[in-house]
């Protein structure tokens, strides 16, 4: 399955992560691409459906795939995800969940909670590297 997610960050370099309501688990705005779409233009709709925000420019974060990422979904679905992650500071409006997330919040890099979705660990172990560099 080919994903894309944005890894959001304030003006104080915070990273928005967002709390499955099915799991429970954190991780960023995110989902499949429809077949056929630009994978820009799903990461980019998929955080305007999870968040309500608009992200103007971003940029690419890395490419993500292997075995670290298969994941068994609470309904039982089963897959190998290659995840194409963006970063962007660039966003506009307020954040407001839909209906798959209970809670949303920012994080700076050291304060980024264990309970990270599955698929998304090897990102967040990869943001976290980074934001200390």
């Amino acid at each position: 399955m080919v994903g894309a997610a944005i890894l959001v960050l304030d003006e104080q370099n915070r990273l928005l992560l967002l709390k499955r309501s099915d799991s429970g688990c954190w991780g960023p705005p995110g989902g499949a691409t429809e077949p056929g779409e630009i994978v820009e233009d799903a990461a980019k709709r998929e955080t305007l459906e999870e968040t309500r925000l608009e992200i103007g420019e971003m940029s690419l974060f890395g490419v993500f795939s292997g075995p670290e990422l298969y994941y068994k979904y609470p309904n039982g679905d089963e897959v190998y995800n290659v995840t194409i992650v963006y970063l962007s500071r660039d966003w506009r409006g307020d954040v407001k969940l839909n209906d798959e997330h209970t809670e949303w919040q920012w994080f700076a890099p050291f304060e980024i909670p264990e309970d990270i979705s599955p698929p998304i660990t090897p990102v967040i172990e990869q943001f976290k590297r980074t934001a200390s560099h």
